[in-house]
């Protein structure tokens, strides 16, 4: 009977390590060159955005629902980077590899809570670009500074609900046979691969996160614009209809920004067997360089935007001309 019953207690014990081993790329001559391009993009990314930042909140004229998702965005772009290239420098440059179990479910909890919110404030930018224009003279009524900040409120608190039950789901599982995680970072999937009790919830989560983050966003982005092209064909010039359209450009470059990538990587690797190097160049490659071109293409196709930058870049020129 004791030996019943110590057997029973070692099956429902929950084993988890002291650290977690983060294998990054192996057998790759010259791979610090690659850590080293990330950190570039890190440092574009984060003056770019903080910049972006800074602008929104400085000039009251930009104080729109358009801009508070703009905000939101740049918000999450600095928050995925930090939360990923720093800690990837310090393990693979610094050559620390190790990191405890606890700072693990950390830098996951963080690293997708800000990619969620990325896809979602494309959604939300797309429901501002489709209300715009489909309906013009309600725009006011159904899209303002309120109601935005109210829906972007609830949106952090449900991404923060659903990323916490996924990663809290990771303690309910035990790591008796590898501490090895083959990615760059403490990633959800293979992490929980190396469990050897019960993972079937874990996986569960893992195409919920994929199917409620990518595809259903994706889904709502398509038949929005499916919408806005509806309605710009009742246009009866060329004029009006590239005139609304050039509204929709930066939103469409984001998106095509941020989706391309990270969707060519989940058909990549369902169908071919891709090795963890080629996964973890595609994955890393999706979540570092969309953050980096973000505020460029607000700088590049905003209006706005541009014209506070040249009134700022000729107020700081003109006390420099008068010295020379």
């Amino acid at each position: 009977m004791s030996s019943l019953n110590a057997s029973f207690s070692q099956n429902i014990s929950i084993v988890h390590p002291e650290y977690f081993f983060i294998i990054g790329l192996t057998g790759i001559p010259y791979s610090g060159y690659y850590y080293i391009f990330i950190f570039i993009t890190y440092f574009i990314t984060v003056l770019g955005n903080s910049i972006v930042l800074l602008i929104l909140v400085l000039h009251r004229s930009l104080h729109s629902p358009k801009y508070i998702g703009v905000f939101n965005l740049a918000l999450a772009d600095i928050g995925e980077t930090n939360a990923l290239i720093p800690n990837m420098m310090k393990i693979f440059l610094l050559d620390s590899q190790y990191i405890s179990f606890n700072a693990c479910l950390a830098n996951m909890f963080f690293v997708f809570l800000f990619s969620t919110m990325q896809s979602l404030t494309l959604v939300v930018l797309a429901y501002d670009r489709f209300i715009a224009i489909c309906l013009p003279l309600r725009y006011h009524a159904l899209v303002n500074n309120t109601s935005v900040v109210l829906v972007f409120s609830a949106i952090w608190a449900f991404n923060s609900s659903v990323v916490a039950l996924m990663v809290s789901s990771i303690t309910r599982l035990s790591f008796c046979k590898s501490n090895v995680i083959q990615s760059y970072f403490c990633d959800h999937g293979p992490m929980f691969r190396l469990a050897c009790n019960d993972n079937s919830f874990n996986g569960l989560m893992a195409y919920l996160i994929t199917i409620l983050y990518l595809v259903v966003p994706l889904i709502i982005i398509v038949l929005s614009y499916l919408g806005i092209f509806l309605a710009l064909s009742k246009i009866t010039t060329w004029q009006g209809r590239l005139k609304a359209l050039k509204t929709c450009v930066s939103h469409l470059l984001l998106v095509g920004v941020y989706f391309l990538p990270i969707s060519c990587s989940y058909i990549a690797a369902w169908l071919f067997s891709l090795t963890p190097n080629a996964r973890i160049i595609s994955t890393s490659l999706s979540y570092a360089v969309p953050p980096m071109l973000n505020p460029i293409i607000y700088v590049l196709n905003t209006a706005e935007i541009k014209d506070i930058i040249r009134k700022v870049v000729k107020n700081r020129s003109e006390p420099i001309r008068e010295n020379i």
